[in-house]
């Protein structure tokens, strides 16, 4: 468990004169709909010579605390000038670390994405991993559906033919939604190519109820529920987000549109539609768009498209492969880099 600590502010002196130069603006204009600013003293540096890896995801609490999925991938050599961070980080609304927490004995390596339920517990989904895992704020492990190390594929294992099985194990389980009606466990499984490509549905105590194969996906990388009670499931490669109902029947489609900056490219950075949460009123979605290196702004009704932020790079209010992101209670936006190696937090501003 994480043991306070006292540090200074000091070594974060070269991003914040570097944000200084640069402006802390997350984008050079903002000619349409609301804004977006980043907080440059978000997060306070990390304490015990921590060391990062990338960031599968992050999550935010009914306290506005957010935790954060350090995947420990750190380059050879690097723990000589620092310790290994742990996998679940917890900052409070100020930056400052308050907790921590991860058993590789219980957890996966590949922390994908995280989700907080109505009962303030963590839900964990790893990929490859042929489970997920709730545990509580200070990482008791409460629940387990799946087996850890047994996929859903003809050998078991990631090298296996992907399965599909109608039933509560998984092969790439990529995002988890708990339904606050009635505690079904969405999860979309197939965040990678040669995955599953499947919603699956499983009641509170883990029993498998449904699934659906989404139309049209190489990968299911992400999926959350909103207020209206439709699931909405991310198409990576093919720029956009499907919406379906809780039975799987699809009722409308919201494109997100990008153009390469550089024209004739052969391939795609990441997907446009990575991941996506929605602003505490739910008119707005943010979607992480990789091939852009933006955060997509939409109306949830419409789909339209009103505005952007961000931009590729490595400086405050840019983006190293972004890679998860959550909204708190007051509007603020939080990023998770996989490259990049860091969470950032964006302020609402008009």
């Amino acid at each position: 468990m994480f043991a306070n600590h006292m540090f200074k502010a000091g070594v974060c002196a070269v991003i914040v004169a570097t944000a200084g130069l640069f402006g802390a603006y997350s984008s050079e204009a903002q000619t349409r709909g609301p804004g977006y600013q980043v907080d440059i003293n978000w997060p306070k540096p990390l304490p015990g010579k921590w060391v990062l890896g990338g960031l599968g995801g992050l999550c935010v609490d009914r306290d506005d605390h957010v935790f954060i999925l350090n995947r420990q991938d750190v380059l050879p050599g690097e723990l000589n000038a620092g310790t290994q961070a742990p996998n679940i980080i917890q900052f409070d609304t100020e930056g400052n670390v308050i907790n921590s927490w991860g058993d590789p004995k219980l957890l996966d390596d590949r922390l994908h994405s995280c989700h907080v339920d109505a009962d303030n517990n963590i839900w964990i989904a790893s990929a490859p991993s042929g489970m997920i895992q709730k545990y509580s704020q200070d990482g008791k492990l409460l629940q387990t559906v799946g087996v850890k190390g047994k996929l859903d594929s003809s050998d078991g294992t990631d090298k296996g033919r992907p399965l599909n099985s109608p039933a509560a194990i998984f092969h790439m389980p990529s995002s988890i939604f708990v339904d606050r009606a009635n505690g079904d466990i969405y999860v979309s499984d197939g965040e990678g190519d040669g995955s599953n490509k499947r919603v699956a549905v499983m009641d509170k105590s883990g029993k498998f109820l449904r699934q659906w194969m989404p139309e049209g996906m190489a990968t299911v990388h992400c999926l959350t529920m909103g207020n209206d009670g439709m699931v909405y499931v991310c198409n990576r490669q093919n720029a956009r987000i499907q919406v379906y109902d809780k039975m799987g029947a699809l009722k409308r489609t919201i494109q997100v549109p990008w153009t390469p900056a550089t024209p004739n490219q052969k391939q795609e950075f990441g997907g446009a539609s990575v991941a996506i949460d929605f602003s505490p009123d739910q008119k707005l979605m943010y979607v992480i768009n990789q091939n852009s290196g933006t955060v997509e702004v939409l109306e949830r009704d419409s789909g339209k498209v009103v505005t952007s932020f961000g931009r590729a790079g490595s400086y405050p209010g840019q983006f190293n492969q972004h890679h998860g992101i959550a909204v708190d209670s007051k509007g603020n936006i939080y990023l998770a880099e996989n490259r990049g190696r860091r969470a950032q937090k964006f302020r609402p501003v008009q």
